[in-house]
């Protein structure tokens, strides 16, 4: 799986761009706030149809501009296809692909799988939940179109819910209703619990070996999934936190309280680890992310790398570029002396100036 071009219009800094990648590593370089990170942007919500910021589509489109544009052409097992992406303000985004309009944005998901490395994954072990929810959250919506059903319609339910629980006070007599809402809330989220055991499990699967390598041989690494339920009592358990629920105005039990937790020589190092022990833990499930993405869809992904280098020692910099091997690459960097230092195999190289290119 290759990306070949990418068209953008009034997108962040861009006026308009045009740029042709190689099928290997692509680079993009030059100093801060110049708009390297906008266009693996454009390519994670083509992916995505989200930016990996949280922006909102208005906070995209250029100042003084009504709408963007986004313009991509995949080739995927000789099959070549067109994503067109329309973001207006005020509006909900209009999706094509190969110029047919589609009506639900679940019908673009897997059609490009990426892989999205930046400084801010190297904290994901000593942040807190909600960033390692989000981590297997953006990773099943791509390979699954199942989870992304369920996790949508249980968001839904749970922001139902949430506003029942503050609207009480003001009508006591919708307590009666909350049975519904729990009772779609524990067929949801058992789905979703049930996915999210069998990723975890083949995440921890491949970790173990990669990290052993990344480590020396020094440390072993094993991947817990932390349920906040069970899925057999789910429903049970949301019955008997009911009058809590109902005290604090939301819901507390569930799997948007779940967690990942990160053993290393049987410490918990979410809590106990070094940042050096974090720092490894992170690259190595970025790199089993990629392992499981090309066991999933037999096909590789798209690895976008977000000035990670900066953040790793020359060790983890060497392991990380040797790891990339046959998969599409675009990095972006200030400069290009870890590549020319590592004598690391660079296909195309593109400087980017105040949201222009010069290749």
């Amino acid at each position: 799986m290759i990306i070949k071009y990418l068209e953008l219009l009034n997108f962040r800094n861009y006026n308009a761009l045009e740029i042709y990648f190689d099928s290997g590593t692509n680079i993009f370089y030059g100093d801060n706030a110049q708009g390297k990170t906008n266009i693996l942007e454009a390519i994670f919500m083509t992916a995505t149809t989200k930016s990996h910021k949280g922006s909102k589509d208005q906070d995209i489109i250029q100042f003084g501009c009504d709408e963007a544009h986004i313009r991509s052409c995949l080739y995927r097992e000789e099959i070549t296809r067109q994503i067109d992406m329309h973001l207006r303000k005020g509006k909900t985004k209009g999706i094509a692909i190969d110029s047919q309009r589609i009506k639900k944005a679940a019908e673009l998901m897997g059609l490009l799988n990426v892989v999205f490395f930046s400084p801010e994954d190297m904290s994901i072990i000593k942040n807190g939940p909600s960033e390692r929810r989000r981590f297997i959250d953006m990773e099943l919506c791509q390979l699954d179109a199942f989870y992304l059903y369920n996790l949508n319609h249980y968001n839904k339910i749970i922001n139902q819910r949430n506003k029942l629980l503050k609207d009480l006070h003001l009508n006591p007599s919708l307590k009666e209703t909350l049975s519904i809402w729990d009772s779609q809330l524990a067929s949801f989220g058992s789905k979703l619990i049930e996915r999210r055991e069998i990723f975890i499990d083949q995440l921890s699967e491949i970790i173990g070996e990669l990290h052993a390598k990344l480590s020396g041989g020094k440390e072993k690494i094993k991947i817990v999934y932390e349920k906040n339920a069970e899925i057999d009592d789910l429903e049970e358990r949301l019955k008997k936190n009911r009058e809590k629920d109902i005290i604090l105005k939301q819901t507390t039990v569930g799997p948007h309280r779940d967690d990942i937790i990160f053993i290393v020589n049987d410490v918990d190092i979410r809590k106990f680890g070094s940042q050096g022990q974090q720092r490894t833990a992170a690259l190595s499930l970025k790199l089993s992310e990629i392992e499981l993405v090309k066991k999933s869809i037999k096909d590789t992904p798209v690895l976008l790398l977000d000035d990670v280098l900066s953040e790793l020692d020359s060790n983890r910099q060497n392991y990380l570029l040797n790891s990339i091997g046959d998969i599409q690459t675009i990095i972006t960097c200030t400069g290009l002396d870890e590549f020319v230092k590592n004598r690391f195999e660079i296909n195309k190289v593109f400087k980017v100036v105040n949201g222009a290119i010069e290749s």
